[in-house]
């Protein structure tokens, strides 16, 4: 019999995933959501522990409003730096083992080549920096860790920029797409998989990326899109200063992943065939 898998922030579009990738495997799955448990209150945390066997605990509640974030930091460190360090104590407390999730806005984008899990970090936005507030807290409240940083993240339980695209091109068949940002498209039902072999494999606890393989633009991404879906849309390449968002976003965000995770073209010519 597998172990009990407590996931926060399991109304998400990775929490829902997860939830199904862990049940189809045979583990128990607890699912938190933002009403279940308010992971900003550490009696609240304390006592949902107290109250529930748990084997693993996947923490994937979090503020996520990029841009949202840069008036509203307050909350932002509430819930991604506050909240983590409530979960990661009182999952210390019973010695369960924590998988966090993080972001690759940690970086502040200056590299060319793929970030690697001991670079620097340098986050350019107040998300980023909440981000790895809650990775530092992780670190000294809860020795038995895996802080698993993902990116640009897409999957049918959320809104994310694969389906987007897909909807604006029902309407409109030229559009401007940024150009000048790189990254790892990573499908949350891959990134839930990727979680489970962590444990599984009884990996050693620390960093990893879990993305998908591979670097692409916001622009490559969209014309993979139609290019799978064979969609006639014209896509033109455009850069960062003609879209300004309150957030800076790092230029070349991309990880190394060790090819831990499939291509990220493989992985998005799965979602969008069995949609």
């Amino acid at each position: 019999m597998k172990k009990t898998l407590l996931i926060t922030g399991a109304n998400g579009m990775l929490g829902q995933d997860a939830a199904i990738v862990f049940a189809n495997s045979g583990y128990e799955v607890l699912k938190a959501g933002k009403s279940d448990l308010d992971v900003t209150s550490l009696d609240a945390v304390k006592k949902y522990f107290s109250q529930n066997k748990i084997g693993f605990v996947l923490h994937a509640a979090a503020y996520t409003k990029v841009d949202d974030a840069e008036t509203n930091r307050e909350l932002a460190f509430l819930v991604n730096a506050e909240g983590t360090k409530n979960v990661a104590i009182a999952a210390n407390e019973k010695a369960i083992p924590l998988i966090y999730i993080s972001t690759d806005y940690v970086f502040d984008g200056k590299k060319t080549t793929p970030y690697l899990t001991d670079d620097v970090t340098n986050p350019i936005n107040v998300y980023g920096a909440s981000k790895l507030a809650g990775e530092e807290n992780i670190r000294k409240e809860n020795p038995h860790h895996y802080i698993v940083r993902t990116s640009w993240l897409y999957g049918k339980y959320g809104k994310n920029f694969v389906d987007t695209m897909i909807n604006i091109s029902k309407n409109q068949k030229s559009l401007r797409v940024v150009n000048d940002q790189f990254g790892c498209p990573t499908w949350s039902v891959d990134l839930a998989n990727g979680i489970k072999n962590l444990i599984e494999k009884k990996s050693p606890f620390g960093i990893y990326h879990l993305c998908g393989s591979g670097v692409t633009s916001w622009f490559g991404l969209a014309n993979k899109i139609f290019e799978i879906l064979e969609i006639d849309v014209e896509v033109t390449p455009v850069s960062t200063q003609e879209f300004p968002r309150p957030a800076m976003r790092p230029k070349f965000s991309a990880m190394e992943n060790n090819n831990i995770l499939c291509s990220w073209e493989s992985a998005l010519r799965e979602y969008l065939l069995n949609k």
